[in-house]
């Protein structure tokens, strides 16, 4: 039986509008359709294919683990979850891992940490948690009032108490927030959902030293930046500022759901037994594939191409756009990179986002004025330079 778009509309909840075609088959950096039409891939599937479609590697892991062990319940470890926690702590700041689903679910296990550790140490009213406008760590509605975009939150009833927001890059508005009653500051080291704009280092290092003189904790939602899509590992490695919780997920397993909450063996023991938990975190067939995820993008061969592949995505655009008068900006870090339009086409990405897609590339929206580029670690520079024409002849038709 075939199905087709109409389907989607009898039968799934309207919280989405896909596009038109169904995507039926994927390899590297390329996808097809249900009638055989090629498409380049710059999305990822929102920085999550880290590898593109069907890795070799990724499929070899999770065929031989398919055939051995699927899921246990947390009432007893696996190997591949093992490995995989090794491999973290291994190559970052860690020294303890709590797998999950998602990057959600990272992101309200590491706040549900920091409040617990924060009240447990310095009492009750320790409960205050920081975050920035415009942040996005989640749909959870604990996760999706500290985001910061009302747009999200508005319209599910009374929202969580002891949440503030500061302006992204803006010092002063953070320190007239922060204080002894702060548990904890939550920041993407670059802002995915808002816009793809990176942190100043200096932001990044002052607020360290705040949450240091205020005994807050630090966390560094890397769902999106993480898992060498800035040409590091994590981006805090890029920036030399070391949190103290770091959530990550998205390209972590490849295309495979999986997140994880990074921290330290000091911070850890307050996650006591029974205190949180998920039904599916750290299941067999998720970590035996992140696990060759991850023996893939520690290659330094992988990582230090992540740079020459984002210059190569970065000067093409820089050339479209002096082509076609579009952009204000192009900007990002690594493989995550975001062109904002100017005033002129100001509100017209999901324009361009439409017209790639007829000429045969997918590409991202962060937000309607900026178009966001994430694709694979390692997408073929042919592939760069053909989707990136494509994009081009999307360009344009908006410009006319």
């Amino acid at each position: 039986m075939s199905f087709t778009r109409a389907d989607f509309d009898q039968y799934m909840v309207p919280n989405y509008s896909p596009a038109a075609f169904v995507p039926v088959r994927g390899e590297g950096s390329r996808v097809w359709d249900q009638a055989g039409r090629e498409y380049i891939d710059f999305g990822g599937g929102i920085a999550v294919n880290s590898l593109g479609h069907c890795h070799p590697a990724l499929v070899k892991a999770l065929h031989e683990q398919g055939s051995k062990l699927w899921h246990l319940s947390n009432v007893f470890t696996n190997e591949p979850a093992l490995a995989l926690a090794k491999k973290l702590v291994d190559n970052t700041f860690a020294e303890r891992v709590f797998f999950c689903n998602s990057g959600a679910e990272a992101n309200e296990a590491a706040l549900k940490l920091a409040r617990r550790a924060a009240i447990e140490r310095f009492g009750e009213q320790k409960n205050k948690v920081l975050a920035a406008y415009n942040s996005f760590h989640g749909r959870t509605f604990f996760t999706v009032c500290v985001g910061g975009q009302t747009k999200y939150s508005d319209g599910f009833g009374p929202k969580p108490e002891g949440i503030f927001h500061f302006d992204y890059n803006d010092l002063d508005s953070f320190k007239a927030l922060i204080d002894d009653d702060t548990a904890c500051v939550i920041i993407e080291p670059i802002q995915g959902e808002g816009g793809v704009t990176p942190a100043d280092k200096a932001f990044l290092q002052a607020i360290r030293d705040l949450c240091d003189k205020h005994n807050a904790f630090l966390i560094f939602d890397e769902v999106q930046s993480g898992n060498g899509r800035s040409g590091q590992l994590f981006a805090y490695q890029h920036y030399g500022v070391t949190p103290d919780i770091l959530s990550t997920a998205k390209g972590l397993g490849g295309g495979f759901p999986i997140g994880a909450m990074l921290t330290t063996e000091n911070l850890a023991k307050h996650l006591a037994v029974g205190t949180h938990g998920t039904t599916y975190g750290g299941n067999p067939l998720a970590c035996a594939v992140a696990g060759a995820v991850m023996d893939v993008i520690t290659d330094p061969a992988v990582l230090s191409g992540v740079a020459a592949k984002a210059e190569l995505v970065r000067s093409k655009l820089t050339e479209i756009g002096q082509r076609y008068p579009i952009f204000k900006e192009v900007r990002g870090l690594g493989l995550l990179i975001g062109a904002e339009l100017n005033d002129q086409y100001k509100g017209r990405a999901r324009d361009v986002l439409n017209l790639s897609v007829e000429e045969g590339a997918m590409i991202l929206m962060a937000g309607p004025d900026v178009l966001r580029f994430a694709p694979s670690l390692v997408m073929p520079d042919a592939d760069i330079v053909e989707g990136l024409a494509r994009v081009e002849r999307a360009i344009a038709r908006v410009v006319g």
